[in-house]
């Protein structure tokens, strides 16, 4: 009784409720949170306490910041369900909107100012990489990870200047590069081999909503590109979504680390993952994670995390994959 006590009590306040609101829409720093609600951090910060004590909400250290998501205890299911059951009061609903709309706007900045960021550096972009990490050693690893079977439809999700085309793209049947600047199209168009004819498509969109159909790619690669989302979780849902029952995903991005000033200056939205969260994302999105491979650096370390999707058979690479 106690428990169920301290959530009504930890719901029992408007700015709580609007917490619960924008947390269920997706995961925040305190920072965002009180961009949005309008208030000083300190005091969202006292809020975001009682939810956390209630166990309505979760904290996740990265770095400096503060990152919060709903409880996962399955006890607190049907609290937040009440969420969907109770129609909001036109007053309700009027907060709920305006909310939603100034997260969007939080959204948005954080988005150009990456863009920004991309275009500025698009012709240092592989400079600035081999800065982090020896990428002939990712590189070789990814291939080997992928060699055991016929690549198919490749979509290079964030190709950025193209250099994943350029290494699967031969072995590929088609290859579709998305990326959400036209400044990274333009460099990845330069690195196509003279004889591309149809074979290669590039497309500008955003890796939130991918404009592709569901299973219709068999093998996508996200090369140093989950780190600049505000969901990572919803990136590889949409990747999962795109992706052939017999598909395969390979996300190459940094272990969990502390080193604040790529988040600062190099615009990255998480400071790596552990495999943990990755398995528990691809879980979500109906992948199997079947390999995790680590490459130590004296900076960073550069993790690469195989999935497939649920249910897959595989043969050789000499005959044919069948679901």
């Amino acid at each position: 009784m106690s428990a169920a006590l301290d959530i009504f009590r930890a719901l029992g306040d408007p700015t709580r409720l609007r917490i619960i609101h924008l947390l269920r829409a997706m995961e925040l720093a305190v920072g965002e949170i009180a961009q949005v609600v309008g208030q000083s951090q300190p005091r969202v910060s006292r809020h975001v306490r009682i939810l956390a004590e209630a166990g309505l909400v979760e904290r996740r250290k990265e770095g400096n910041w503060v990152f919060l998501r709903l409880g996962k205890d399955a006890a607190l299911a049907p609290y937040l369900a009440l969420f969907d059951r109770i129609e909001p009061s036109q007053a309700e609903h009027l907060w709920q909107q305006a909310d939603l709309a100034r997260l969007a706007a939080v959204r948005a900045d954080r988005s150009r100012a990456a863009e920004s960021y991309f275009a500025e550096h698009a012709e240092e972009w592989d400079a600035i990489r081999s800065l982090h990490v020896a990428e002939a050693d990712v590189e070789a690893a990814m291939t080997a990870l992928l060699a055991q079977e016929p690549i198919g439809h490749l979509l290079d999700i964030g190709t950025g200047t193209g250099r994943m085309i350029e290494l699967f793209g031969p072995e590929a049947a088609q290859v579709t590069a998305l990326d959400r600047s036209p400044d990274m199209l333009r460099l990845a168009r330069a690195k196509l081999p003279e004889d591309a004819g149809d074979k290669y498509a590039l497309v500008l969109g955003d890796f939130g909503e991918l404009p592709m159909e569901r299973g219709s790619v068999d093998t996508v690669v996200l090369h140093q590109v989950l780190h600049y989302a505000q969901a990572p979780e919803a990136v590889i849902a949409e990747a999962a979504r795109v992706t052939a029952a017999q598909g395969r995903v390979l996300i190459a991005d940094f272990a969990a680390h502390e080193r604040e000033e790529l988040r600062l200056r190099d615009q990255h939205a998480r400071l790596g993952f552990s495999d943990e969260q990755i398995e528990n994302w691809f879980a979500q999105a109906g992948l199997d994670l079947e390999r995790v491979e680590s490459l130590p650096g004296q900076e960073l370390t550069v993790q690469l995390w195989l999935g497939r999707r649920r249910g897959a058979r595989v043969l050789p690479i000499e005959g044919r994959i069948s679901a």
